[in-house]
Protein backbone atom coordinates (compact mmCIF):
# COMPACT_ATOMS: atom_id res chain seq x y z
CA UNK A 1 0.00 0.00 0.00
CA UNK A 2 0.97 3.37 -0.75
CA UNK A 3 1.06 6.55 1.44
CA UNK A 4 -2.17 8.10 1.76
CA UNK A 5 -2.13 11.55 3.04
CA UNK A 6 -4.56 13.41 4.81
CA UNK A 7 -3.47 16.33 4.41
CA UNK A 8 -2.26 18.44 1.14
CA UNK A 9 0.49 20.50 3.33
CA UNK A 10 1.71 17.19 4.58
CA UNK A 11 1.93 15.48 1.07
CA UNK A 12 4.25 18.61 0.04
CA UNK A 13 6.14 18.67 3.43
CA UNK A 14 9.17 16.81 1.74
CA UNK A 15 9.55 19.43 -1.08
CA UNK A 16 12.17 21.33 -0.45
CA UNK A 17 14.08 24.67 -1.69
CA UNK A 18 15.94 23.99 -4.46
CA UNK A 19 13.50 21.29 -6.04
CA UNK A 20 13.03 20.26 -9.54
CA UNK A 21 9.26 19.42 -9.75
CA UNK A 22 7.15 18.32 -12.77
CA UNK A 23 3.46 19.13 -12.75
CA UNK A 24 0.63 17.81 -15.31
CA UNK A 25 -2.02 19.90 -16.88
CA UNK A 26 -2.92 21.27 -20.17
CA UNK A 27 -3.84 24.69 -19.73
CA UNK A 28 -5.61 24.22 -16.35
CA UNK A 29 -6.94 21.21 -17.55
CA UNK A 30 -5.77 18.18 -15.13
CA UNK A 31 -3.69 20.12 -12.82
CA UNK A 32 -3.20 19.04 -9.03
CA UNK A 33 -4.92 22.00 -7.93
CA UNK A 34 -4.82 21.42 -4.05
CA UNK A 35 -1.00 20.13 -4.15
CA UNK A 36 -0.18 23.41 -5.69
CA UNK A 37 -2.16 25.80 -3.09
CA UNK A 38 -0.27 23.71 -0.88
CA UNK A 39 3.26 24.76 -2.13
CA UNK A 40 2.21 28.37 -2.27
CA UNK A 41 1.41 28.10 1.43
CA UNK A 42 4.76 26.47 2.07
CA UNK A 43 6.85 29.51 1.04
CA UNK A 44 9.38 26.69 -0.71
CA UNK A 45 11.53 28.47 -3.16
CA UNK A 46 13.68 28.26 -6.00
CA UNK A 47 12.01 25.43 -8.06
CA UNK A 48 12.71 24.22 -11.13
CA UNK A 49 9.27 23.48 -12.66
CA UNK A 50 8.72 21.20 -15.71
CA UNK A 51 4.91 21.77 -17.23
CA UNK A 52 3.44 22.40 -20.59
CA UNK A 53 2.70 25.70 -18.77
CA UNK A 54 3.08 27.71 -15.93
CA UNK A 55 -0.82 28.18 -15.57
CA UNK A 56 -2.65 32.04 -15.56
CA UNK A 57 -2.30 34.84 -13.49
CA UNK A 58 -4.51 34.10 -10.66
CA UNK A 59 -4.78 30.27 -10.86
CA UNK A 60 -2.10 27.08 -11.23
CA UNK A 61 1.46 27.77 -11.66
CA UNK A 62 0.86 31.34 -11.73
CA UNK A 63 0.43 31.46 -7.82
CA UNK A 64 3.74 30.25 -7.80
CA UNK A 65 4.82 32.23 -9.84
CA UNK A 66 3.82 35.24 -8.50
CA UNK A 67 4.87 34.66 -5.08
CA UNK A 68 8.32 34.37 -6.60
CA UNK A 69 9.05 30.68 -5.68
CA UNK A 70 10.11 29.57 -9.06
CA UNK A 71 13.30 30.40 -9.97
CA UNK A 72 13.33 27.87 -13.76
CA UNK A 73 10.58 27.19 -15.77
CA UNK A 74 10.88 24.66 -18.48
CA UNK A 75 7.75 24.47 -20.72
CA UNK A 76 6.45 24.81 -24.36
CA UNK A 77 3.67 27.36 -24.04
CA UNK A 78 3.69 30.28 -21.99
CA UNK A 79 0.98 33.14 -23.58
CA UNK A 80 -1.22 33.03 -20.57
CA UNK A 81 0.29 34.52 -18.49
CA UNK A 82 1.31 38.34 -18.01
CA UNK A 83 3.17 38.01 -14.83
CA UNK A 84 5.26 35.42 -16.48
CA UNK A 85 6.36 37.84 -19.52
CA UNK A 86 6.97 40.45 -16.25
CA UNK A 87 9.37 38.13 -15.05
CA UNK A 88 11.32 36.77 -18.14
CA UNK A 89 11.75 40.68 -19.64
CA UNK A 90 12.81 41.84 -16.30
CA UNK A 91 15.12 39.33 -15.55
CA UNK A 92 13.82 37.99 -12.46
CA UNK A 93 12.82 33.92 -14.35
CA UNK A 94 15.40 31.35 -16.62
CA UNK A 95 12.94 30.05 -19.30
CA UNK A 96 13.82 27.27 -21.44
CA UNK A 97 11.07 26.90 -24.14
CA UNK A 98 10.77 23.38 -25.68
CA UNK A 99 8.44 22.20 -28.58
CA UNK A 100 5.16 20.54 -27.16
CA UNK A 101 6.01 16.94 -28.39
CA UNK A 102 10.12 17.55 -27.57
CA UNK A 103 9.06 18.32 -24.05
CA UNK A 104 6.57 15.22 -23.75
CA UNK A 105 8.88 12.84 -25.39
CA UNK A 106 11.89 14.49 -23.01
CA UNK A 107 9.59 13.39 -20.09
CA UNK A 108 8.81 9.91 -21.21
CA UNK A 109 12.68 9.48 -21.72
CA UNK A 110 13.66 10.35 -18.51
CA UNK A 111 10.84 8.21 -17.20
CA UNK A 112 12.05 5.20 -19.21
CA UNK A 113 15.73 5.27 -18.29
CA UNK A 114 16.65 6.82 -21.75
CA UNK A 115 19.13 9.58 -21.66
CA UNK A 116 18.89 11.40 -24.72
CA UNK A 117 17.12 11.11 -28.06
CA UNK A 118 17.03 12.97 -31.57
CA UNK A 119 13.84 14.76 -33.06
CA UNK A 120 13.75 17.01 -36.49
CA UNK A 121 11.74 19.09 -34.22
CA UNK A 122 13.75 22.55 -33.57
CA UNK A 123 16.42 21.77 -36.18
CA UNK A 124 17.20 25.50 -38.24
CA UNK A 125 15.92 27.25 -35.21
CA UNK A 126 17.12 29.05 -31.85
CA UNK A 127 16.71 25.60 -29.87
CA UNK A 128 19.01 24.31 -32.18
CA UNK A 129 22.02 26.91 -31.30
CA UNK A 130 24.82 25.39 -29.70
CA UNK A 131 23.27 21.86 -29.94
CA UNK A 132 24.51 18.61 -31.58
CA UNK A 133 23.30 17.67 -35.02
CA UNK A 134 23.66 14.75 -36.34
CA UNK A 135 22.38 13.72 -39.91
CA UNK A 136 20.44 10.53 -40.51
CA UNK A 137 19.30 9.23 -43.97
CA UNK A 138 20.07 12.68 -45.49
CA UNK A 139 17.49 14.53 -42.86
CA UNK A 140 19.16 16.44 -39.98
CA UNK A 141 18.27 15.70 -36.39
CA UNK A 142 19.14 17.65 -32.62
CA UNK A 143 19.48 15.77 -29.75
CA UNK A 144 17.62 16.31 -26.99
CA UNK A 145 18.10 15.19 -22.92
CA UNK A 146 15.68 13.35 -20.73
CA UNK A 147 13.98 14.99 -18.25
CA UNK A 148 13.72 13.65 -15.02
CA UNK A 149 11.95 15.32 -11.27
CA UNK A 150 12.75 15.08 -7.69
CA UNK A 151 8.87 15.13 -7.21
CA UNK A 152 6.11 14.69 -9.90
CA UNK A 153 2.87 16.06 -9.01
CA UNK A 154 -0.24 15.17 -11.05
CA UNK A 155 -4.22 14.93 -11.13
CA UNK A 156 -5.73 12.02 -11.83
CA UNK A 157 -9.88 11.61 -11.90
CA UNK A 158 -9.69 8.13 -9.65
CA UNK A 159 -6.44 5.63 -7.53
CA UNK A 160 -6.93 3.13 -5.31
CA UNK A 161 -4.64 2.53 -2.04
CA UNK A 162 -2.16 0.59 -4.72
CA UNK A 163 -1.52 3.95 -6.45
CA UNK A 164 -3.21 2.85 -9.90
CA UNK A 165 -4.79 5.73 -11.67
CA UNK A 166 -7.27 6.54 -14.34
CA UNK A 167 -7.74 10.16 -15.76
CA UNK A 168 -10.69 11.92 -17.09
CA UNK A 169 -10.93 12.70 -20.48
CA UNK A 170 -8.16 15.37 -21.44
CA UNK A 171 -6.50 15.05 -17.94
CA UNK A 172 -4.68 12.25 -19.29
CA UNK A 173 -1.90 14.52 -20.49
CA UNK A 174 1.21 15.04 -19.62
CA UNK A 175 0.20 13.17 -16.23
CA UNK A 176 1.14 9.88 -16.98
CA UNK A 177 4.56 10.39 -18.59
CA UNK A 178 5.16 12.55 -15.53
CA UNK A 179 4.22 10.06 -12.81
CA UNK A 180 6.92 7.46 -14.34
CA UNK A 181 9.54 10.89 -14.55
CA UNK A 182 9.49 11.74 -10.66
CA UNK A 183 11.62 10.06 -7.74
CA UNK A 184 8.66 10.46 -6.04
CA UNK A 185 5.29 10.83 -7.58
CA UNK A 186 2.46 12.61 -5.96
CA UNK A 187 -1.10 11.90 -7.14
CA UNK A 188 -4.37 14.35 -6.04
CA UNK A 189 -7.12 11.62 -6.79
CA UNK A 190 -10.56 13.27 -6.70
CA UNK A 191 -11.67 9.53 -5.79
CA UNK A 192 -9.83 6.91 -3.93
CA UNK A 193 -10.92 3.65 -3.99
CA UNK A 194 -10.27 -0.20 -2.63
CA UNK A 195 -7.65 -2.21 -4.83
CA UNK A 196 -9.36 -4.20 -7.17
CA UNK A 197 -12.59 -1.76 -7.52
CA UNK A 198 -10.72 -0.17 -10.46
CA UNK A 199 -10.78 -2.98 -13.60
CA UNK A 200 -7.03 -4.11 -14.85
CA UNK A 201 -7.93 -2.84 -18.20
CA UNK A 202 -9.08 0.47 -17.26
CA UNK A 203 -5.74 1.82 -15.30
CA UNK A 204 -3.92 4.49 -17.12
CA UNK A 205 -0.98 4.72 -14.73
CA UNK A 206 0.43 1.50 -12.54
CA UNK A 207 0.66 1.50 -9.28
CA UNK A 208 4.53 1.28 -9.54
CA UNK A 209 5.02 4.68 -10.48
CA UNK A 210 3.01 6.32 -7.65
CA UNK A 211 4.78 6.68 -4.05
CA UNK A 212 1.95 8.70 -2.51
CA UNK A 213 -2.27 9.79 -2.82
CA UNK A 214 -4.34 12.35 -1.58
CA UNK A 215 -8.12 13.05 -2.29
CA UNK A 216 -9.37 16.47 -2.73
CA UNK A 217 -12.33 18.29 -4.83
CA UNK A 218 -11.09 20.40 -7.57
CA UNK A 219 -12.58 23.53 -8.92
CA UNK A 220 -11.54 23.02 -12.32
CA UNK A 221 -11.55 26.56 -14.03
CA UNK A 222 -11.72 26.97 -17.27
CA UNK A 223 -8.75 28.90 -18.63
CA UNK A 224 -10.81 30.34 -21.10
CA UNK A 225 -14.65 30.42 -21.64
CA UNK A 226 -15.73 30.31 -25.02
CA UNK A 227 -19.86 30.41 -25.48
CA UNK A 228 -21.95 30.94 -28.98
CA UNK A 229 -24.03 33.60 -28.97
CA UNK A 230 -27.86 32.22 -29.75
CA UNK A 231 -29.47 33.06 -33.08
Amino acid sequence: MKTIYTSFAEAVAEIQDGSTIMVGGFGLVGIPENLILALVDSQVKHLTVISNNCGVDDWGLGLLLKNKQIDKMIGSYVGENKEFERQVLAGELEVELTPQGTLAERIRAGGAGIPAFYTPAGVGTLIAEGEEVRVFNNKEYLLQTALKADFSLIRAAVGDHAGNLVYNKTARNFNPMMAAAGKVTIAEVEQLVEPGTIDPDHVHTPGIYVQALIEGAQEKRIERLTIRQEA
